[in-house]
């Protein structure tokens, strides 16, 4: 599997899985443009994968919400690449937990700027990159867009209801759209979408057939080989990879 003479363009890049993805691209000899709001991180880890002398990061402040901010995260990578071979739109979180919402409200309580926040970060921001990278890669006559949704994009949430709203969507909506659109340009879009996965520890709790959570490096595996050369026939689908947690007959 190699990435050499391609171009990543990763949202929420700093930490998490958009980290160890763009890690594993550019050990694979691929560039990486690294966006992301946190900074200083961000910089610190695009620094630390340039020095490894394998592909080169650049980060480049960006938030998601912001449409003039996702065109200049792209012009950056052209500028810097000359194309976006692949867009992995990892930036997200459930509001509730991201913006502190105490555990007593229920969601009619909640006010509802948390969830123009979680509908703007899971659902817009996607959209957003999707739309402009579109352009460039309808320019390049290839590319690929990898959205991240979530279990609960299928199971729902009584509470968290803007994140299992959007993630449903680009589950569904925006992955099968983009594809449709791409086709006749050489352009795919496939969405992942993971149960519980180890970037948090309460993650652990959440059952699955497989009587574990994912370890982020399986996602990011997934992901990786969608991207290779032996993943081309992937197109317009969302894969859940989940230990199976879709698959139980009651969700606790």
């Amino acid at each position: 599997m190699s990435f050499i003479g391609q171009t990543a363009l990763v949202s929420g890049a700093a930490s998490g899985m958009g980290l160890l993805f763009s890690q594993n691209f550019a050990a694979l000899g691929g560039n990486v443009v690294m966006c992301d709001v946190n900074e200083e991180a961000l910089m610190e880890a695009a620094r630390d994968i340039t020095e490894k002398g394998e592909g080169k990061a650049v980060g480049v402040l960006c938030d998601v919400r912001s449409y003039d901010q996702v065109c200049a995260a792209r012009d950056r990578a052209v500028a810097e690449f000359g194309s976006v071979d692949v867009l992995v739109n990892f930036a997200g979180g459930t509001a509730v937990r991201v913006l502190k919402v105490p555990k007593e409200l229920e969601f009619p309580d909640i006010p509802i700027d948390v969830f123009d926040w979680g509908i703007d970060v899971n659902l817009k921001g996607p959209f957003y990159f999707a739309y402009a990278c579109l352009q460039q890669m309808r320019k390049q006559g290839r590319g690929l867009i990898v959205n991240i949704g979530s279990i609960t994009g299928a199971e729902g949430s009584k509470k968290g209801m803007d994140y299992a709203v959007s993630k449903a969507g680009l589950m569904y909506g925006l992955t099968k759209s983009v594809a449709q659109y791409g086709a006749q340009y050489g352009i795919r879009c496939v969405c992942v979408s993971p149960g519980p996965v180890l970037t948090r520890a309460a993650m652990a709790k959440m059952q699955t057939l497989l009587g574990r959570a994912a370890e982020p490096q399986e996602i990011v595996d997934l992901i990786l080989f969608i991207a290779s050369e032996k993943g081309q026939f992937i197109n317009g689908e969302n894969i859940m990879i989940d230990g199976g947690r879709n698959a139980m007959g009651r969700m606790k």
